[in-house]
């Protein structure tokens, strides 16, 4: 697990099957199976770390936007049952990766990690 932000109520990581560089996760500390049963203190916090993330995203890899999805019940499309935010950054005529299942290399993970850890801090 790559940890790129904490703070007292969330944390975000690199997702490890992502679906564009510099996917990643942003997750409540407050346990939450998806968005409608978590609290709306901790909805808040969420909301405000990613902002805080897209924000850094953008800037780490100079993209053209930032697409953020979340998924609730097995029928709106979540397959893990914790709440948790995607942040991709987002380039024009760049397609999302199909998501394959497959693990993307730790190198490129700790690469992709590390510019965004940078764009945090001048931010």
């Amino acid at each position: 697990m790559r940890k790129l932000y904490e703070d007292d109520e969330t944390f975000v990581i690199m997702d490890i099957m992502p679906r564009g560089d510099g996917h990643c996760l942003v997750l409540p500390k407050a346990p939450a199976r998806n968005v409608l049963d978590a609290t709306p203190e901790s909805l808040a916090a969420v909301s405000k770390t990613v902002q805080h993330m897209a924000r850094a995203c953008k800037a780490a890899f100079s993209a053209d936007g930032i697409t953020i999805q979340q998924f609730n019940e097995s029928a709106g499309g979540q397959v893990v049952f914790h709440l948790h935010v995607h942040i991709i950054p987002r380039f024009e005529g760049i397609k999302m990766r199909p998501h394959t299942g497959e693990m993307e290399q730790g190198d490129v993970l700790k690469a992709n990690a590390d510019k965004i850890r940078m764009a945090l801090e001048a931010i």
